[in-house]
């Protein structure tokens, strides 16, 4: 049984709200998804994998944060 409240349909939701939000911000990270091995190794929690993403796309996620976290 797993440890934690998300069943594999929830993270993947969870993927495609967070490609929305990011999209909203001008951001876009192709690799983005789920960790597929993460529900069936013993870590016990399902991780969303964000990928990679160019040296533009890193300096546009740290303005976005930056600016978030001045709220």
């Amino acid at each position: 049984m797993p440890i934690h409240p998300f069943t594999p349909d929830d993270v993947h939701d969870l993927a495609k709200e967070l490609r929305t939000a990011l999209k909203d911000h001008g951001i876009t990270l192709p690799s983005l998804g789920v960790d597929l091995p993460s529900f069936a190794g013993s870590y016990g929690v399902p991780l969303v994998a964000l990928g990679n993403c160019n040296a533009a796309t890193a300096h546009k996620l740290t303005e976005v944060l930056r600016k978030a976290a001045t709220r």
